[in-house]
């Protein structure tokens, strides 16, 4: 584990990703394993995000979200207080409950989604993470169960997004 006191950067030549925090080289090594890059970090002693050390040829950087920074209350260049540790969690982050029942009632489904990219599978888990409404967590989680059967692990987000709309629409009927 470390804790850094480092401010908080800002890419100009991008409208995709803005704001970053720039992590030392020696500090970003002792996290890398293999390609795995993932780590845990707690900013502010207030907010703990699970997080990707993102190469650039000026070294590693992790990346915030703008309502995350808000969220936080810090202005570029201000100093954030960043304690930084190894992520050992299974996906890279953590996975709704509403989401792991569900796969777990549907052990095809499951087979698929554990045969995903990592990447694909933070995805997913994204989707329904970012949902604060339990009901919705299930609907959204259940789209995605069906979806991975219905297209036999592969992922096809529009088709993904038309479901999660229907599952969306059936609730109200």
């Amino acid at each position: 584990m470390d804790n850094l006191k480092l401010p908080l950067e800002k890419f100009e030549d991008t409208k995709l990703w803005s704001y970053f925090i720039r992590i030392p080289d020696e500090v970003a090594q002792k996290y890398i394993e293999g390609k795995d890059r993932r780590i845990v970090c707690t900013l502010n002693d207030k907010e703990k995000i699970h997080c990707a050390l993102m190469p650039s040829p000026k070294g590693y950087f992790i990346l915030l979200k703008q309502a995350l920074k808000k969220k936080l209350g810090i202005q570029l260049n201000e100093i954030v207080e960043l304690t930084i540790e190894k992520d050992r969690s299974k996906y890279g982050m953590p996975m709704a409950e509403e989401f792991k029942v569900c796969l777990e009632e549907e052990p095809l489904a499951l087979k698929y989604f554990e045969k995903l990219t990592p990447g694909k599978q933070r995805n997913l888990i994204h989707l329904v993470n970012q949902i604060k409404s339990s009901e919705i967590k299930i609907r959204r989680s259940l789209a995605i169960v069906e979806h991975l059967i219905t297209e036999e692990g592969k992922i096809e987000y529009k088709r993904l997004n038309e479901l999660i709309k229907k599952y969306n629409q059936n609730s109200r009927i």
